[in-house]
């Protein structure tokens, strides 16, 4: 027995090694910015683009806590916060529709354009978080809620708590009353997101506890979008580590009874204070709750430069998304191998549903005046299938804005071009081409203007006169991304082929 009991840890060790070094060598999604797509809505965590009827959200590696994002990546986090959130999408489908469409690669969901409510529906089943934080220091009530005295951090509480927030874009949320959330939304709408939000908060403790091995459902925060006619969905993300607390049953049911137990003598005032004392009782939660922890033993202070987590504590906080995501859902997270980047292979996987053709052209205008020409550049793009977008911006008179331009069009995860359109002395392309990633294409809207062919060395832009050879040069430029480019071109000069050939037998 001893001989196997060695061998079962060394076996374990080995599978842990083995699996850290996955997660270290796995190549992270940092950046999503599709220009195609238009403008992006940049979170902490996720790209958010809106596209016709429909929202594409992007869940990137990238983490944060106390609202500043970590210097790390966290391999896998993003593709296991979509599992785990389309499995709640489909185990709560009975309860309320969700917003979800599509997932065309492990890092993107679609979901259908709504009307966000703008409340963060919080509920609470325990003592935890910020609740336990302020009602140690004395508060009794929370969200306009009377809390009773004699609770203690961890404790169950008698029935879960709706504690709605403020959606904010920037900073904090701010708790909000529920007299307030009707004032906001309405009475009906107020009473409906608040019974759905408990009832999904009920059904996420059932799934938990069904977990292997089981879970404790703490405590997490729904959002809820309505349509042109009023109807309420789910949206964004359900029942995450990102979205929820959650931690082993086992650990809650040996740890709180003996917190229970040493605060009865009343030598600590609050749990915090006997936790200080006695580490070891603290609970181990699957949540963003452990990065901030890990902040806060660095020394972490708002508003000072945030540290990074060492390659230890990165293993352990993908970790803890891995085992959230296999106890839920009761299946074997598979390591996923890729031949390619990620963002090479989010690109690919978007092209081959067809969200996006995987390359763009970006018209820059010196003036308004330049719209004319502009048009003209995206007709004669469109008609090789070359997707285009336009930016107003003069580099005389807005040169910040210029370069900041160019700064955020290099961080593309596909490949572009940048159109010049600006007449007079062309100082767009040369300014522009100085610092992109991406070629320069000079095609002034005031006919044989050659100002753009004086700039200094290192301006690297190229010069075509005629909007129409600008877009064959682009359509050859992307061919290489693009097998319809190649057959188009090639269609094209066989026709123009076949014309003159034409043309030539009619003559003989």
């Amino acid at each position: 027995r001893a001989t196997v009991s060695v061998l079962y840890c060394l076996y374990q060790i080995i599978i842990i090694k083995m699996a850290s070094e996955k997660i270290m060598k796995a190549e992270c999604l940092e950046e999503s910015f599709m220009p195609e797509l238009g403008p992006v809505k940049k979170g902490k965590v996720r790209d958010i683009y809106f596209t016709g009827d429909n929202v594409l959200m992007v869940a990137t590696d990238r983490v944060s806590a106390f609202d500043h994002t970590i210097p790390n990546m966290i391999p896998y986090k993003g593709m296991l916060l979509n599992k785990i959130a389309e499995h709640a999408f489909q185990k709560t489908s009975d309860i309320i529709p969700n917003a979800l469409i599509a997932s065309p690669d492990p890092n993107v969901v679609v979901q259908r354009k709504l009307k966000n409510l703008g409340i963060e529906c919080i509920v609470r089943g325990y003592m935890w978080g910020s609740m336990a934080g302020l009602y140690e220091k004395g508060q009794r009530s929370i969200c306009g809620l009377t809390i009773p005295d004699g609770l203690l951090r961890y404790q169950k509480l008698a029935e879960p708590l709706f504690t709605p927030t403020t959606k904010a874009e920037e900073g904090p949320d701010e708790n909000m009353t529920y007299d307030e959330v009707v004032a906001k939304i309405g009475a009906e709408k107020a009473a409906k997101v608040k019974a759905v939000s408990l009832a999904l908060y009920q059904r996420g403790v059932e799934v938990a506890a069904a977990a292997n091995p089981p879970l404790t459902f703490i405590d997490t925060k729904y959002e809820f979008g309505e349509d042109n006619e009023g109807n309420i969905f789910l949206i964004d993300e359900a029942n995450t580590p990102d979205s929820s607390r959650m931690c082993a049953q086992s650990e809650w049911d040996t740890k709180y009874p003996k917190i229970e137990a040493a605060m009865k003598d009343g030598a600590c005032k609050t749990v915090t204070e006997l936790l200080a004392k006695e580490g070891s009782l603290k609970i181990k939660e699957f949540s963003k709750q452990y990065v901030r922890d890990v902040l806060l033993e660095a020394g972490f202070k708002p508003g000072k430069e945030v540290p990074k987590l060492t390659p230890e504590q990165v293993v352990e906080c993908t970790s803890r998304y891995i085992q959230v995501y296999e106890s839920l859902t009761h299946e074997k997270f598979d390591y996923p191998t890729y031949s390619v980047p990620a963002s090479t292979r989010l690109v690919n996987n978007l092209k081959e549903a067809g969200v996006i053709k995987g390359f763009c052209a970006m018209i820059f205008a010196g003036s308004n005046s330049d719209l004319g020409h502009m048009e003209k550049l995206a007709k004669c793009l469109d008609s090789w299938g070359v997707p285009s977008k336009k930016r107003i911006c003069s580099a005389h008179k807005q040169a910040l804005k210029l370069d900041a331009a160019v700064q955020l069009y290099n961080t593309s995860i596909e490949p572009l071009v940048i159109i010049g359109c600006a007449g007079g002395t062309d100082a767009l392309s040369g300014t522009a081409s100085w610092s992109s990633f991406f070629p320069i294409v000079s095609c002034p809207p005031d006919g044989r203007n050659e100002s753009c062919l004086l700039n200094p060395p290192g301006s690297s832009n190229s010069y075509i006169l005629r909007p129409d050879n600008v877009a064959k040069h682009v359509a050859q430029m992307f061919s290489i991304h693009s097998k319809a480019l190649q057959k188009k071109l090639r269609e094209n000069c066989d026709s123009k082929v076949a014309v003159l050939e034409g043309a030539d037998a009619e003559q003989w």
